[in-house]
């Protein structure tokens, strides 16, 4: 018996997705978003010399550090 098979390359049947995929998101996005606030900090707090061996003024590091954590 032979069946007839064809290769479907068309998009997946869309799925919402579940509750723990969003939360898990959701969880990744803070933690993410965290780290950066804390790298905003650290970099607030560099002193002059050492802003100067990054290759960074003082006025990037405070354009950099005084953004809200959400932003890029």
């Amino acid at each position: 018996m032979i069946h007839d098979t064809t290769l479907c390359l068309g998009h997946p049947a869309k799925r919402s997705p579940s509750v723990q995929t969003m939360l898990a998101s959701a969880l990744k996005w803070l933690r993410d978003r965290y780290d950066v606030y804390h790298q905003r900090r650290a970099l607030l707090a560099l002193d002059e010399a050492m802003l100067k061996d990054i290759g960074i003024s003082r006025t990037d590091a405070l354009q950099e550090g005084s953004k809200p954590f959400w932003r890029s």
